[in-house]
């Protein structure tokens, strides 16, 4: 059984809205220092069912949904949407103004296919308001297409099941390993082989982090899902048929704003 992090419903872990809600106090040192880790990756970020979702994986520069636009947010390089609820791609705008207006790169964002049209009209909209350029590059991507991220990483669509038309992402480490029959052979040989064009090394995948979004437990059952269930975390909403998932850990996300962490 994978171990099960929950992910905290109420406040943001180490990261703050660029501008904190009015009615939020200021959070305390001991909390404002926490940094939750899972699997050896620092994650941050927030998740309230209805109101905002940003799941946020500092060290490989990507961040997964953006509800609101989350300060911690704005530095993160890739952004993957899950679907076109507002509490999940609300801050979208903010985001890549934001990251303009600090003279960051043009960000990378990853869209459902079937939402490109309507986010290209976002941003013309937007563009309208502010005059200004938001740049940004716009991948939308069909369920099971892959998209690389940096030569040692890569992300996967699959699908997910939900009222809207929806995908997860599953991030792959891409390792290159040389081929059994060319393990020992001297540097030179090698580099003759591969200037010749002999393929001399196979590609590695590895199934890393996996999210889903908003999603009924049907996700498990699709088979072409299965990398999904092995990869090293999952971060989803809910953990049905529990027994299917071989996951090393479990970040639960969109608790409902209705209930608190407090047992009675």
């Amino acid at each position: 059984m994978a171990k099960t992090c929950e992910f905290l419903a109420e406040a943001s872990l180490t990261a703050t809205p660029l501008l904190p809600p009015v009615s939020t106090p200021p959070p305390s040192s001991s909390k404002a220092n926490h940094v939750l880790k899972i699997g050896g990756y620092p994650v941050e970020g927030i998740s309230i069912g209805g109101k905002e979702t940003c799941v946020i994986f500092p060290t490989l520069s990507l961040a997964f949904d953006i509800g609101l636009c989350l300060q911690r947010a704005v530095s993160q390089e890739f952004l993957f949407i899950s679907h076109g609820h507002l509490d999940h791609i609300g801050g979208l705008p903010m985001y890549v103004s934001a990251r303009g207006f600090l003279r960051l790169r043009p960000p990378t964002i990853f869209i459902p296919a079937c939402l490109r049209d309507l986010v290209e009209q976002l941003f013309d909209v937007h563009r309208a308001i502010t005059r200004s350029e938001l740049k940004h590059k716009l991948v939308p991507l069909e369920v099971g297409e892959i998209y690389q991220l940096r030569r040692d990483l890569k992300v996967r669509a699959f699908r997910t099941y939900h009222v809207l038309p929806s995908q997860g992402y599953v991030i792959y480490w891409v390792k290159e390993k040389i081929k059994h029959e060319f393990i020992g052979l001297p540097g030179s040989e090698i580099k003759r082989l591969r200037l010749s064009g002999v393929e001399i090394t196979n590609t590695l995948s590895t199934p890393e982090i996996a999210f889903t979004g908003d999603t009924t437990s049907e996700f498990i059952l699709d088979p072409d899902n299965a990398d999904v269930l092995a990869a090293k975390i999952l971060v989803v909403e809910l953990v049905g048929q529990s027994d299917k998932l071989l996951n090393k850990a479990i970040l639960l996300i969109h608790f409902s704003a209705r209930y608190t962490s407090e047992v009675g």
